[in-house]
């Protein structure tokens, strides 16, 4: 039994549609189908979710909205033409986004949840009546009456425990269910969504729920390949991975995966793969916990991200003063900042954060606390860094790996301002200027994948 999403470009028109329906019924083990709200047709179009951000802050800021609403209408009926059920969508699908400017109250914190939890709401009520149409046993089904329950966390939700036996109610429907992404309700019955991609994470929970064999996940890549290819010509793809090198490359700039995704199937040992819509064909990337009987590289990926800075702590015998560590922490905490990284050397601290954290004000804020609470002898900040991560459980296994990686960073007088390496082995982070990570990454690929 397999739970199967597809993301928003494999439902945006009406012809990806068709190859949806196509690989869904090639297989009967795939009961339960994920859907996200259509994305992009073509590279001059707006995503379905983008039209309801834009219609939001229409009705919120009091300006016409007739617009958009039939611009979005008009995504679903596009695709309800080609299945002959544009009559039972059209004028329903317009009353529901009526009834959303008309009920809207600005002072409601779940208010934007119900706008774009819209956008896959009524393409999962679209694509089950196409499904119907065509001659498919298949029902579109609310996530309440799922029995998705989230956390009273608007834009972040988070699943509750108890979910996953009111799923597991339905893992015996004789009807395939067309399941929207992206939302689940709160226990007073609030629509709340989960992080933006988040539909990705509906896909994991419910198969997590229906305790399935696999979850599949359809986009419109082959796979996650081992380096982005806007850097890499061709990179390899990854052919096996375990979760947690996926997480580690999600979070240094994967895109292909949402990085939270992954943790309800990890928790319920369901393997995921990712596959292409437009290439059903192809292996794809299958992740599990671990490929004991699988011949893999040592390094399996390098990813990056840019929008890092670093904030560098100077005080003589700061390896004596107890408490230090926890002080800054404790100013980052008053101050809602997260931080990713924080290497030590024996008189200094490094601290690596996601600059978006900081405005002009928390950053003099930050700064002002640090120097009075610790006063160090020497503090700096330094924006326009970068992150790259090598990544691969078997890098714990194969001496040189990070005397390799930096020989190959020095050849291209790639500067490293940190390198950091987990007691796990799993992967080693580099941080660096911003304008040299093309440079990084092509260097640490051609190093272990030529």
């Amino acid at each position: 039994m397999k739970v199967i999403k597809f993301g928003g470009s494999s439902v945006a028109s009406a012809e990806q549609l068709k190859k949806v329906l196509a690989i869904v019924t090639a297989d009967n083990s795939r009961r339960f189908v994920v859907v996200s709200a259509p994305g992009k047709r073509n590279n001059k179009d707006k995503k379905v979710t983008d039209l309801l951000i834009q219609f939001y802050n229409a009705v919120l800021y009091k300006q016409p909205a007739e617009e958009v609403i039939r611009e979005i209408v008009s995504r679903y009926t596009e695709i309800a033409t080609e299945f002959q059920v544009e009559e039972s969508i059209e004028k329903p699908f317009y009353a529901e986004l009526k009834a959303l400017q008309e009920n809207f109250d600005e002072t409601d914190p779940y208010a934007l949840d119900s706008f774009l939890a819209s956008g896959e709401n009524l393409n999962a009520q679209l694509i089950a009546a196409c499904f119907q149409k065509s001659g498919v046993n298949a029902r579109y089904i609310n996530p309440k009456e799922l029995g998705i329950l989230v956390s009273n966390e608007p834009q972040n939700a988070r699943i509750l425990e108890k979910s996953y036996e009111k799923m597991y109610q339905w893992r015996d429907s004789e009807e395939i269910l067309i399941i929207p992404g992206f939302f689940g309700y709160t226990e007073d019955g609030h629509v709340c969504t989960f992080s933006r991609g988040g539909s990705d994470i509906t896909g994991s929970i419910v198969a997590a729920g229906m305790q399935v064999d696999l979850y599949e996940n359809f986009t419109d890549v082959d796979g996650i390949y081992a380096a982005s290819p806007k850097y890499i010509h061709e990179p390899e793809l990854i052919e096996y991975a375990t979760y947690r090198e996926i997480r580690e490359l999600t979070y240094a700039g994967f895109t292909v995966f949402h990085d939270e995704a992954l943790m309800p199937s990890y928790k319920a040992k369901i393997p995921v793969i990712i596959k292409n819509t437009n290439n059903p064909e192809c292996q794809g990337t299958l992740i599990q916990k671990s490929f004991e009987n699988k011949s893999r590289n040592e390094v399996v990926g390098v990813a990056s991200d840019g929008g890092f800075c670093g904030i560098t702590v100077g005080k003589y015998l700061l390896n004596r003063e107890v408490g230090i560590v926890r002080r800054i922490l404790q100013i980052l905490e008053d101050l809602h900042i997260g931080f990713e990284h924080m290497p030590s050397g024996i008189d200094d601290i490094s601290i690596i954060l996601r600059e978006r954290q900081l405005t002009r004000d928390t950053e003099a804020a930050l700064m002002k606390r640090i120097e009075e609470e610790i006063q160090p002898d020497h503090l700096s900040i330094e924006h326009g860094l970068s992150v790259v991560a090598l990544v691969g459980e078997g890098m714990r296994e194969r001496p040189g790996t990070t005397s390799d990686s930096t020989a190959a960073l020095a050849r291209k007088n790639v500067n490293l301002r940190m390198i950091s390496q987990g007691a796990d082995e799993r992967s080693i982070i580099f941080t660096i200027r911003s304008e040299q990570e093309r440079l990084a990454v092509r260097s640490l690929y051609y190093t272990f994948f030529d």
